[in-house]
Protein backbone atom coordinates (compact mmCIF):
# COMPACT_ATOMS: atom_id res chain seq x y z
CA UNK A 1 0.00 0.00 0.00
CA UNK A 2 1.22 3.33 -0.93
CA UNK A 3 0.70 7.25 0.54
CA UNK A 4 -1.90 8.71 -1.57
CA UNK A 5 -2.27 12.30 -0.97
CA UNK A 6 -5.82 13.46 0.32
CA UNK A 7 -7.43 17.00 -0.09
CA UNK A 8 -9.69 17.86 2.21
CA UNK A 9 -12.01 20.77 3.02
CA UNK A 10 -10.77 24.09 5.10
CA UNK A 11 -12.26 23.59 8.33
CA UNK A 12 -12.26 27.76 8.70
CA UNK A 13 -15.08 27.52 5.88
CA UNK A 14 -17.14 24.66 7.68
CA UNK A 15 -16.89 26.16 10.76
CA UNK A 16 -19.42 29.09 10.43
CA UNK A 17 -21.96 26.32 8.91
CA UNK A 18 -21.83 24.09 11.90
CA UNK A 19 -22.01 27.09 14.05
CA UNK A 20 -25.16 28.00 12.59
CA UNK A 21 -26.86 24.90 13.04
CA UNK A 22 -27.73 25.38 16.17
CA UNK A 23 -29.54 28.78 16.54
CA UNK A 24 -31.42 27.15 12.86
CA UNK A 25 -32.17 24.22 14.47
CA UNK A 26 -33.52 25.45 18.21
CA UNK A 27 -35.37 28.55 15.73
CA UNK A 28 -36.98 25.68 13.86
CA UNK A 29 -38.19 23.97 16.80
CA UNK A 30 -39.54 26.70 18.97
CA UNK A 31 -41.24 28.33 16.02
CA UNK A 32 -43.39 25.20 15.33
CA UNK A 33 -43.96 25.43 18.92
CA UNK A 34 -45.54 28.40 19.38
CA UNK A 35 -47.20 28.55 16.06
CA UNK A 36 -50.96 28.48 15.89
CA UNK A 37 -50.61 24.92 13.78
CA UNK A 38 -46.72 23.13 14.63
CA UNK A 39 -45.40 21.48 12.18
CA UNK A 40 -44.25 17.94 13.14
CA UNK A 41 -41.54 18.47 10.05
CA UNK A 42 -39.81 21.27 10.80
CA UNK A 43 -39.52 20.14 14.54
CA UNK A 44 -38.04 16.96 12.78
CA UNK A 45 -35.84 19.30 10.53
CA UNK A 46 -34.66 20.87 13.76
CA UNK A 47 -33.49 18.23 15.52
CA UNK A 48 -31.66 17.10 12.44
CA UNK A 49 -29.50 20.27 12.56
CA UNK A 50 -29.31 19.98 16.19
CA UNK A 51 -27.57 15.90 15.82
CA UNK A 52 -25.81 17.50 13.17
CA UNK A 53 -24.42 20.22 15.73
CA UNK A 54 -23.33 17.55 17.56
CA UNK A 55 -21.86 15.28 15.37
CA UNK A 56 -19.71 17.62 13.05
CA UNK A 57 -16.92 19.04 15.47
CA UNK A 58 -15.50 15.26 15.22
CA UNK A 59 -14.43 15.86 11.74
CA UNK A 60 -12.44 19.59 12.28
CA UNK A 61 -8.56 18.52 13.07
CA UNK A 62 -5.32 19.89 12.74
CA UNK A 63 -2.19 19.07 11.30
CA UNK A 64 1.10 20.50 12.47
CA UNK A 65 4.58 21.24 10.87
CA UNK A 66 6.23 17.82 10.16
CA UNK A 67 3.21 16.17 10.68
CA UNK A 68 0.36 14.33 8.77
CA UNK A 69 -2.93 12.65 9.46
CA UNK A 70 -3.87 9.15 7.55
CA UNK A 71 -7.57 8.68 7.17
CA UNK A 72 -9.77 6.04 7.30
CA UNK A 73 -13.38 5.63 7.01
CA UNK A 74 -14.86 2.53 8.26
CA UNK A 75 -11.60 0.22 7.18
CA UNK A 76 -10.86 1.82 4.25
CA UNK A 77 -7.56 4.16 4.02
CA UNK A 78 -9.14 7.27 1.79
CA UNK A 79 -5.47 9.27 1.62
CA UNK A 80 -3.16 10.99 4.11
CA UNK A 81 -2.73 14.83 4.77
CA UNK A 82 0.31 16.54 5.21
CA UNK A 83 -0.67 20.63 4.20
CA UNK A 84 -0.51 22.63 7.61
CA UNK A 85 -3.46 24.21 9.16
CA UNK A 86 -7.39 23.54 10.05
CA UNK A 87 -9.08 20.71 7.82
CA UNK A 88 -12.28 19.14 8.20
CA UNK A 89 -13.05 15.52 7.03
CA UNK A 90 -16.03 13.51 7.25
CA UNK A 91 -17.14 13.19 11.01
CA UNK A 92 -17.72 9.10 11.10
CA UNK A 93 -13.32 9.02 9.47
CA UNK A 94 -10.87 7.91 11.54
CA UNK A 95 -7.38 9.99 12.04
CA UNK A 96 -4.35 8.63 12.74
CA UNK A 97 -1.10 10.73 13.10
CA UNK A 98 2.59 9.64 11.91
CA UNK A 99 5.50 12.53 13.02
CA UNK A 100 7.43 13.53 9.83
CA UNK A 101 10.11 14.76 12.01
CA UNK A 102 13.60 13.57 11.97
CA UNK A 103 14.54 10.83 14.53
CA UNK A 104 17.56 9.16 15.79
CA UNK A 105 17.61 6.07 17.32
CA UNK A 106 20.84 3.85 19.28
CA UNK A 107 21.11 0.28 19.26
CA UNK A 108 20.33 -1.24 22.20
CA UNK A 109 18.89 1.60 24.08
CA UNK A 110 14.61 1.04 25.23
CA UNK A 111 12.13 3.09 25.74
CA UNK A 112 11.09 3.74 29.62
CA UNK A 113 7.75 2.76 31.34
CA UNK A 114 4.66 5.29 30.91
CA UNK A 115 3.06 6.54 33.97
CA UNK A 116 -0.62 6.62 33.92
CA UNK A 117 -3.26 7.77 35.99
CA UNK A 118 -4.90 4.60 37.80
CA UNK A 119 -8.44 6.54 37.78
CA UNK A 120 -8.61 7.57 33.92
CA UNK A 121 -5.96 5.21 32.66
CA UNK A 122 -4.51 8.49 30.94
CA UNK A 123 -0.70 9.04 30.11
CA UNK A 124 0.56 11.62 32.58
CA UNK A 125 4.48 11.58 31.77
CA UNK A 126 6.00 9.56 28.57
CA UNK A 127 8.74 7.37 29.85
CA UNK A 128 12.03 8.57 28.50
CA UNK A 129 14.12 6.49 26.18
CA UNK A 130 17.14 4.69 28.08
CA UNK A 131 20.92 4.86 26.98
CA UNK A 132 22.07 2.49 23.91
CA UNK A 133 24.45 -0.68 25.40
CA UNK A 134 26.46 -1.72 23.34
CA UNK A 135 25.22 -5.43 21.48
CA UNK A 136 28.04 -7.93 21.53
CA UNK A 137 28.89 -9.67 18.00
CA UNK A 138 31.84 -11.65 16.93
CA UNK A 139 33.38 -9.95 14.23
CA UNK A 140 35.10 -11.90 11.00
CA UNK A 141 37.89 -13.20 12.91
CA UNK A 142 35.77 -14.71 15.16
CA UNK A 143 36.44 -12.09 18.13
CA UNK A 144 33.76 -10.98 20.26
CA UNK A 145 33.06 -7.30 20.08
CA UNK A 146 30.70 -4.73 21.54
CA UNK A 147 29.72 -2.35 19.08
CA UNK A 148 26.93 0.27 19.11
CA UNK A 149 25.19 2.30 16.49
CA UNK A 150 23.43 5.66 16.20
CA UNK A 151 20.84 5.87 13.45
CA UNK A 152 18.73 8.73 11.57
CA UNK A 153 15.10 8.41 10.17
CA UNK A 154 12.23 9.79 9.06
CA UNK A 155 9.04 8.48 7.77
CA UNK A 156 8.38 9.48 3.96
CA UNK A 157 5.71 6.98 3.37
CA UNK A 158 2.89 6.95 5.68
CA UNK A 159 0.58 4.38 4.03
CA UNK A 160 3.62 1.78 4.44
CA UNK A 161 4.29 3.03 8.03
CA UNK A 162 0.76 2.62 9.29
CA UNK A 163 -0.19 -0.64 7.28
CA UNK A 164 2.98 -2.52 6.23
CA UNK A 165 4.37 -3.12 9.29
CA UNK A 166 2.67 -3.81 12.78
CA UNK A 167 4.93 -1.17 15.13
CA UNK A 168 7.19 1.07 12.78
CA UNK A 169 9.09 2.57 15.36
CA UNK A 170 9.87 -1.03 17.03
CA UNK A 171 10.42 -2.46 13.48
CA UNK A 172 12.95 0.21 13.15
CA UNK A 173 15.12 -0.55 16.29
CA UNK A 174 14.59 -4.44 15.58
CA UNK A 175 16.27 -3.82 11.88
CA UNK A 176 18.87 -1.60 12.98
CA UNK A 177 20.51 -3.85 15.70
CA UNK A 178 19.98 -6.65 13.21
CA UNK A 179 21.56 -5.03 10.14
CA UNK A 180 24.83 -4.10 12.98
CA UNK A 181 24.86 -7.55 13.50
CA UNK A 182 25.06 -8.61 9.97
CA UNK A 183 27.85 -6.08 9.13
CA UNK A 184 29.74 -6.48 12.21
CA UNK A 185 30.43 -10.03 11.70
CA UNK A 186 32.15 -9.10 7.84
CA UNK A 187 34.97 -7.62 8.73
CA UNK A 188 37.74 -7.20 11.08
CA UNK A 189 38.10 -5.57 13.65
CA UNK A 190 41.22 -4.65 13.07
CA UNK A 191 42.87 -3.72 9.37
CA UNK A 192 45.91 -5.32 8.31
CA UNK A 193 48.92 -3.60 6.45
CA UNK A 194 46.90 -3.74 3.01
CA UNK A 195 44.95 -0.72 3.44
CA UNK A 196 42.28 -1.70 0.65
CA UNK A 197 41.10 -4.22 3.85
CA UNK A 198 37.88 -2.38 5.38
CA UNK A 199 38.09 -2.94 8.86
CA UNK A 200 35.61 -1.89 12.07
CA UNK A 201 38.26 0.43 13.92
CA UNK A 202 39.78 1.76 10.74
CA UNK A 203 37.24 2.48 7.98
CA UNK A 204 34.26 4.09 10.14
CA UNK A 205 32.94 6.47 7.25
CA UNK A 206 32.90 3.15 5.11
CA UNK A 207 30.97 0.87 7.81
CA UNK A 208 28.02 3.55 8.28
CA UNK A 209 27.83 4.00 4.40
CA UNK A 210 27.49 -0.06 4.20
CA UNK A 211 25.05 0.17 7.46
CA UNK A 212 22.74 3.15 5.98
CA UNK A 213 22.58 1.50 2.53
CA UNK A 214 21.71 -2.16 4.13
CA UNK A 215 19.23 0.01 6.52
CA UNK A 216 17.46 1.36 3.94
CA UNK A 217 16.89 -2.15 2.47
CA UNK A 218 15.24 -3.26 5.07
CA UNK A 219 13.40 -0.52 6.45
CA UNK A 220 12.12 0.33 3.14
CA UNK A 221 9.05 -1.94 3.46
CA UNK A 222 7.68 0.59 6.13
CA UNK A 223 7.98 3.43 4.50
CA UNK A 224 11.22 4.67 6.64
CA UNK A 225 14.24 6.72 4.96
CA UNK A 226 17.65 6.53 6.61
CA UNK A 227 19.56 9.64 6.82
CA UNK A 228 22.24 8.80 8.35
CA UNK A 229 24.09 5.50 10.53
CA UNK A 230 27.30 5.44 12.42
CA UNK A 231 29.22 3.45 14.75
CA UNK A 232 28.87 5.30 18.31
CA UNK A 233 31.06 2.64 20.31
CA UNK A 234 33.11 -0.11 19.34
CA UNK A 235 35.34 -1.71 21.73
CA UNK A 236 36.57 -5.75 22.43
CA UNK A 237 34.60 -7.79 24.87
CA UNK A 238 36.39 -7.95 28.22
CA UNK A 239 37.20 -11.29 28.77
CA UNK A 240 39.45 -10.81 25.54
CA UNK A 241 40.18 -6.97 26.23
CA UNK A 242 43.42 -7.66 27.88
CA UNK A 243 44.66 -9.92 25.54
CA UNK A 244 44.21 -7.60 22.72
CA UNK A 245 45.66 -5.09 24.08
CA UNK A 246 48.70 -6.65 24.78
CA UNK A 247 48.68 -8.16 21.12
CA UNK A 248 48.22 -4.20 20.30
CA UNK A 249 51.23 -3.53 22.10
CA UNK A 250 53.48 -6.09 20.76
CA UNK A 251 52.82 -5.14 17.29
CA UNK A 252 53.56 -1.09 17.96
CA UNK A 253 56.84 -2.65 19.37
CA UNK A 254 58.14 -4.50 16.53
CA UNK A 255 56.98 -1.55 14.54
CA UNK A 256 58.90 0.22 16.24
CA UNK A 257 61.77 -2.10 16.61
CA UNK A 258 61.45 -2.18 12.93
CA UNK A 259 61.89 1.42 12.52
CA UNK A 260 64.81 1.72 14.63
CA UNK A 261 66.66 -1.24 13.29
CA UNK A 262 66.30 0.01 9.58
CA UNK A 263 67.57 4.06 10.84
CA UNK A 264 70.83 2.01 12.46
CA UNK A 265 71.59 0.14 9.50
CA UNK A 266 71.10 3.17 7.63
CA UNK A 267 74.08 5.18 10.09
CA UNK A 268 76.24 1.92 9.93
CA UNK A 269 76.39 2.49 6.39
CA UNK A 270 77.15 6.23 6.65
CA UNK A 271 79.68 5.91 9.09
CA UNK A 272 82.02 3.09 7.12
CA UNK A 273 81.71 5.03 3.86
CA UNK A 274 82.89 8.05 5.91
CA UNK A 275 85.52 6.07 7.78
CA UNK A 276 86.95 4.85 4.36
CA UNK A 277 86.22 8.24 2.58
CA UNK A 278 88.77 10.00 5.00
CA UNK A 279 91.23 7.07 5.54
CA UNK A 280 91.15 7.75 9.17
CA UNK A 281 91.41 3.96 9.84
CA UNK A 282 92.19 1.26 7.70
CA UNK A 283 89.98 -2.06 8.37
CA UNK A 284 90.04 -5.41 7.25
CA UNK A 285 86.88 -7.77 7.33
CA UNK A 286 87.54 -8.08 11.08
CA UNK A 287 87.41 -4.78 12.06
CA UNK A 288 84.44 -4.20 9.67
CA UNK A 289 82.28 -6.81 11.48
CA UNK A 290 83.15 -5.57 15.02
CA UNK A 291 82.65 -1.52 14.36
CA UNK A 292 79.42 -2.44 12.69
CA UNK A 293 78.73 -4.72 15.63
CA UNK A 294 79.42 -2.36 17.84
CA UNK A 295 77.34 0.75 16.60
CA UNK A 296 74.21 -1.41 15.54
CA UNK A 297 74.55 -1.94 19.79
CA UNK A 298 74.71 1.51 20.65
CA UNK A 299 71.91 2.36 18.27
CA UNK A 300 69.48 -0.56 18.85
CA UNK A 301 69.87 -0.32 22.46
CA UNK A 302 67.04 0.92 24.69
CA UNK A 303 69.58 1.87 27.80
CA UNK A 304 72.54 4.40 27.27
CA UNK A 305 75.74 2.67 25.62
CA UNK A 306 78.72 2.53 28.29
CA UNK A 307 81.84 3.55 26.71
CA UNK A 308 85.17 0.85 27.58
CA UNK A 309 88.36 2.28 26.42
CA UNK A 310 90.88 -0.02 25.68
CA UNK A 311 94.36 1.21 26.85
CA UNK A 312 96.46 -1.83 26.33
CA UNK A 313 99.54 -1.07 24.90
CA UNK A 314 101.58 -3.66 22.54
Amino acid sequence: MKEIPLRVRSGWLVLPVWLALLPIGFGMIISSGVSDHPSVGRIVLGVCFLLLFLIMPWGFFVVGPNESKAILFFGNYRGTVKLNGFHYVNPFSQKKRVSLRLRTFETGSSQGVDIRDPTTGRVIQRGQPTRGVSIKVNDLDGNPVEIAAVVAWRVIDTAQALFGVDDYEQFVGIQSESALRNLASQYHYDGSDDPSVVSLRGNTDVIGEKLKDELHKRLEAAGVEVLEARISSLAYAPEIAAAMLRRQQAGAVIAARTRIVEGAVGMVEMALALLEKKQIVKMDEEKRATIVGNLLVVLCSDHDAQPVINTSAK
